[in-house]
């Protein structure tokens, strides 16, 4: 099961908006992102799965996440996976 928590973004704005996550903000606590280790879309062919960005993260922590931009909504999410 995965659960989509909501959280603060700062981005890379280049060529387009939100180009990339530089840090987030997740409970208080300001994570810098070191590097961005996997990309990947998901298109809006599907009403139920609207267009989005994911990123897999390491920040300079550390730590491991995976992000969503919903670029429709300009939303962004932290993805928790719960075991099964």
């Amino acid at each position: 099961m995965t659960t989509l928590i909501p959280i603060s973004v700062s981005s890379w704005s280049g060529y387009k908006a939100d180009e990339y996550p530089k840090s987030f903000s997740l409970q208080g606590k300001k994570y810098q992102i070191l590097e961005i280790t996997d990309r990947w879309y998901q298109g809006d062919m599907n009403p139920e799965y609207p267009a989005a960005s994911y990123f897999r993260v390491t920040t300079v922590e550390g730590g491991r996440f995976i992000l969503k931009h919903e670029t429709g909504t300009d939303t962004w999410y932290l993805i928790r996976e719960k075991p099964a």
